[in-house]
This record gives structure tokens, C-alpha cells and sequence, in this order.
């Protein structure tokens, strides 16, 4: 029994010793598996984590996304490209990623030698996500800056502007900046105007290739750019503009101004003198406000176009007189005082009418307010709120007020076209929307009148130069030489011309007006008043431009006495 027993004592010790080992291990197992699993949990809650932040891709602010988007192009109205995106490389820099500052600086001078050595030392330097370096570079640039095979040095491809016809259009179409966002013309009205308004008009942004279709058209608007140009060398000016308006629709066909500037190289915008004189430009229109003068006496009832009026003294007011620069010193008839255009006739007229009306007919032209107009770069005119008696004999014929030639332009489409004021635009409108936005603000009678006394001022009056230019196309206008005030007088040196007219008259459909800004005498034998140069400037852009809008010419005498009215044949 002793021996079986001693038998058995090691059996149960080894038994003991491999349960305790099992144990063991069977710990060891559970607490390595809670060691992987609190591993995973640790890891798994560092990815929520960091799949939580927000890594910034943005350059210096702006996301990727907008600084690749692109601009819609912008067409005339025959569908030729006026400005179009085109998509080029910009350098940027990730300083963090950038190991050997000083290398990189040294590397990318020799592709870019215009960089500043210190600037852009302090440009990679530090630890910024994303920053600019240079932009819109030209793809050979981006070639050899890539061949450098620097870390932290990449392109981004982004839209840049670009305006094929240069300084054409450059008032028209204003420019973008270096993140191709709008700051002038009616690019930037493109990016005021809300969403709603845009689809309104038909333009919605929504797709960035969806085109503007402007009311413009470049084979008119190139030649008015280069009429422009002649007369700033023609006739020494300090400079020039015009615009043109269909008279039914209001749309603007050219729109000009020189000197002018390179939308491709916005900075020439800010070279001095280079502002907008269509629009942002204000000025004493001289003698073509006497047409408006005319026109609301006529209308208003108080004078007939078979009246007469006494121009054989001055008109006083105090101790001041006001005479004709060419006086006729006898009476005249209404036909006459237009065109010779008496200013003491245009006074006679516009006291018949009253003051006080006179003043009322300048607001329904809307002459005390802005145009409403796409362009910002618009100024308010000056226009008196009350006319004292001299005051509204001076404003009758053209001074003591001033209005932009947009003004002008917009007047004499409402004096010719019927008698409706249609507010212009830079969009394409067809004249059954135009229809209702009319605001009639004269009969058709008064217009029909106005249309032969322009005429009559071609062929008989101060416009006869511009006839004579514009041969068979039966135009018809107004010179207007207004006087420059210089230390606070009235300069006869110094002076701004300007024609406005309508064509063709025997069935009217464009409206112009051109100024020519002190002019000098072409030649011995010329004069530096309207006529012999925003008048012969008027002319040879209607001998040029007429064609190209179907207009024929026809030299049968018969149409010009058609607009005679009847109580005159």
C-alpha cells in the first residue's frame, strides 16, 4: 500500500504543474487579446479623429474650385467672340514641403529672375499649406519650373480673361483681375447681378459655358473705334467717343472711347483720362439740347413749327445780354431758329412753353437722373431742381446743366422713333420686349416734326458737312459747340463738340452721338466749331457702318420731302 501510494505522487505533481501552466497561458491569451483590441480601438479612434479634420486646400484663402472656374464667353450680337476664358498654369508653393529653402529659392530666380531673392525666400519659408508664387505663367515656363524638381513646388491650372479685339470694346467690357472676377464694364455687372435677375435676362450662370449675348456688334463697334481714333490725330484732340442705339429696342450697338485701355492688361485702366465719356463723363451738351427744347414746346402745345420768333435783339437778362454767335438779326421761323440755331430764338421758344414746364419735360427724358444702364461706371447728371428765368434760358440751349452723351443718345431714340422713352441696354432685346418697357413722353406728331428739322439741319443748317459725308443715307442731327469753363469763365478757346443724329430719317431706326473734346482746325480753311469735326466724324461712320446694317443709300429727292410736314409743303 506504502509502495502504490508512492507510486502515484508524481502522476498528481505533473498533473498540477500543466493545469497551472493552461491557466497561465489561457491569461496571457485573454489579456494579449484585450491588448490587440485596446491597439485597435486606439487606432481606429486616431482615423475617426483625423478623417474628422478638415485638411485646408485652399491657396492663400481661395478654394481650388474657384480658382479653376470659368467665366462664360461673352458674344456679340452675330455671335463673334468678344471675350473668352482660356486656361493657363500658376505656380504655387506648400513651404512645409519644401526642404532646402534657399535651393529652391536659387533654382526657381533662374527661370524667374524677376522674383525677388528676399521675397520669395520669405514666401517658402515656414510651415503654410498652399501659397502663390506667380501666376498665369505661360506653359514653357511651367515646363522648365517643373525640369527644377523641386518638393513643394506644383501648378495649379486656372481661367485667365482674354479680350481678342484689345482696346475695341475695352469700355464695354471692362476687365477681371488676377482671380478673374469682374471689376469693371459689364464683366462686373455680370457678377453683381443676382441669379434671379440673370435668368431673367436669359443669362443664367448656372453652366459656366452658357454664353452673353450683347446687343453689340464688333464690325460697327470697330469701325466707331477707329473713327475715334482718326479724330484724336485729325484734329489734335485730347479725345473722343461715341455711341450708337437702336432706337426701337435700345439696344447699344457701339459704344466708344478714346483714349481707352487694354482689358488683357487691366492696370492700363488706371492710366489717367482713360475713363468711360459715354457714360461717366458729364458735360454741358451745348446747342444739340435744343432739339430737346424744341421738341417739348412743340409737344406741349405752345408753339407751332409755322411760328415765328424775334431774333433781331438780344435777349437781357439784367445787366447781361444774350446774343446768336451768327446772328440772323431779323425773325425767324421755328425751321430757322433750328438751323441756324439761335440761341435767342431757342429762348423765345422756350418762354412760350414756361419754365416751369421746360423744367418738367427735362424729367420726363429722365435728364435729372442716372440712366438705368448695365455699366457701373455711370455719374449722376447736374441738373437744377428749380430754373430761375435765366437759368432756364442758358439750360435751353445746352448750358448751365450737364448730362453724359448716354443721355443724349437715349433722348434723341425717344425724339425720333415716336415719341417712346426706351431705357438702353447692353443685352440683346427684340422690339416686342422693348414694346413694354416704351414710356411715351412725346406724340408722334412732335416726332415725326423733329425727324424734318434734323434733316432740314443736314441739308440746309450746321450738319451739312456730315451730309455731305453721308451721302444718300438721309441723316440728319445737331452740332452742339459748348464753351470749357477755365478759371471759373467760359473759355472760346477751349471747347467740347458734339453731334447727335438719327438715321436713316424718311423710316429712323439708329440714334448717335459723338463728341470730339477740344479740337483744333484741321487744316487753314476749317474752324474748330461742331461741324467740322464731330459733324464730318458722324458723317464718315454712317457712310461705313449703314451698309454693314442694311441700310441702302438712295439719293432720290422725293424721301427727304415725305418728311416734310404738311402744314410746311
Amino acid at each position: 500500500m506504502a509502495a502504490l501510494a508512492e507510486g502515484h505522487a508524481p502522476t498528481i505533481a505533473l498533473d498540477g504543474a500543466r493545469k497551472q501552466r493552461g491557466s497561465l497561458t489561457q491569461a496571457r491569451i485573454r489579456w494579449m487579446i484585450l491588448g490587440v483590441l485596446i491597439g485597435f480601438a486606439l487606432v481606429g479612434g486616431r482615423l475617426v479623429q483625423l478623417g474628422m479634420v478638415e485638411t485646408d486646400q485652399t491657396i492663400e484663402g481661395q478654394t481650388r474650385d474657384a480658382i479653376q472656374a470659368s467665366r462664360p464667353p461673352i458674344l456679340d450680337r452675330n455671335g463673334l467672340e468678344m471675350a473668352v476664358d482660356i486656361r493657363v498654369p500658376s505656380l504655387y508653393a506648400e513651404p512645409r514641403r519644401i526642404i532646402d529653402v534657399e535651393e529652391a529659392v536659387q533654382k526657381l530666380r533662374t527661370v524667374l529672375p524677376d522674383l525677388s531673392e528676399e521675397w520669395l525666400r520669405n514666401r517658402l519659408s515656414g510651415d503654410r499649406g498652399f501659397v502663390w508664387v506667380q501666376r498665369e505663367l505661360t506653359p514653357a515656363i511651367q515646363d522648365q519650373v517643373m525640369r527644377l524638381g523641386i518638393p513643394g513646388i506644383d501648378f495649379i491650372t486656372e481661367s485667365k480673361r482674354f479680350y481678342p479685339a484689345m482696346n475695341e470694346a475695352a469700355h464695354i467690357l471692362g476687365s477681371t483681375n488676377v482671380d478673374n472676377q469682374g471689376i469693371a464694364g459689364i464683366e462686373r455687372h455680370m457678377d453683381s447681378e443676382s441669379i434671379a435677375l440673370l435668368q431673367e435676362l436669359g443669362l443664367a450662370r448656372g453652366n459656366a459655358l452658357t454664353p452673353v449675348e450683347l446687343s453689340v456688334d464688333m464690325r460697327v463697334q470697330h469701325v466707331l473705334h477707329d473713327q475715334l481714333m482718326d479724330a484724336m490725330t485729325r484734329y489734335q484732340a485730347i479725345a473722343a467717343a461715341g455711341v450708337m442705339m437702336d432706337i426701337y429696342t435700345g439696344e447699344i450697338i457701339a459704344l466708344a472711347s478714346v483714349p481707352d485701355f487694354n482689358p488683357n492688361e487691366p492696370a492700363t485702366a488706371l492710366v489717367k483720362d482713360t475713363f468711360n465719356r459715354i457714360t461717366s463723363g458729364i458735360f454741358e451738351p451745348g446747342s444739340i439740347f435744343k432739339t430737346i427744347t424744341i421738341a417739348g414746346a412743340l409737344d406741349s402745345g405752345a408753339v407751332r413749327v409755322t411760328d415765328q420768333f424775334d431774333a433781331r435783339y438780344g435777349v437781357r437778362f439784367g445787366r447781361y445780354t444774350i446774343s446768336d454767335f451768327h446772328g440772323k438779326n431779323r425773325i425767324l421761323s421755328l425751321p430757322e431758329v433750328y438751323k441756324y440755331s439761335s440761341n435767342i430764338g431757342t429762348i423765345r421758344i422756350m418762354q412760350a412753353m414756361g419754365k416751369d414746364n421746360f423744367r418738367d419735360f427735362l424729367s420726363r427724358l429722365k435728364f435729372d437722373e442716372r440712366v438705368a444702364f448695365e455699366l457701373p461706371e455711370m455719374r449722376v447728371p447736374t441738373v437744377p431742381k428749380t430754373l430761375s428765368e435765366v437759368g432756364a434760358a442758358t439750360a435751353s440751349f445746352g448750358h448751365g446743366l450737364s448730362v453724359s452723351p448716354l443721355h443724349m443718345v437715349t433722348a434723341y431714340a425717344a425724339l425720333v422713333n415716336g415719341g417712346n422713352y426706351i431705357a438702353p441696354t447692353l443685352y440683346k432685346r427684340d422690339v416686342a420686349e422693348a414694346e413694354t418697357l416704351y414710356e411715351r413722353v412725346l406724340s408722334p406728331q412732335t416726332s415725326d416734326v423733329m425727324r424734318y428739322l434734323m434733316r432740314l439741319n443736314a441739308l440746309e443748317g450746321s450738319g451739312s458737312q456730315m451730309n455731305r459725308a453721308a451721302q444718300g443715307y438721309r441723316a440728319g442731327g445737331k452740332t452742339g459747340t459748348a464753351e470749357k469753363v477755365v478759371d471759373g469763365r467760359y473759355s472760346s478757346s477751349k471747347v467740347t463738340n458734339f453731334f447727335a443724329s438719327a438715321f436713316p430719317l424718311d423710316n429712323p431706326r439708329y440714334a448717335i452721338v459723338v463728341m470730339v473734346d477740344e479740337p483744333k482746325a484741321e487744316n487753314p480753311q476749317s474752324g474748330t466749331t461742331a461741324g467740322w469735326n464731330a459733324g464730318t466724324l458722324t458723317g464718315r461712320l454712317i457712310q461705313r457702318v449703314a451698309p454693314m446694317l442694311g441700310v441702302a443709300p438712295d439719293f432720290n429727292e422725293a424721301l427727304d420731302r415725305q418728311i416734310v410736314p404738311p402744314a410746311l409743303r
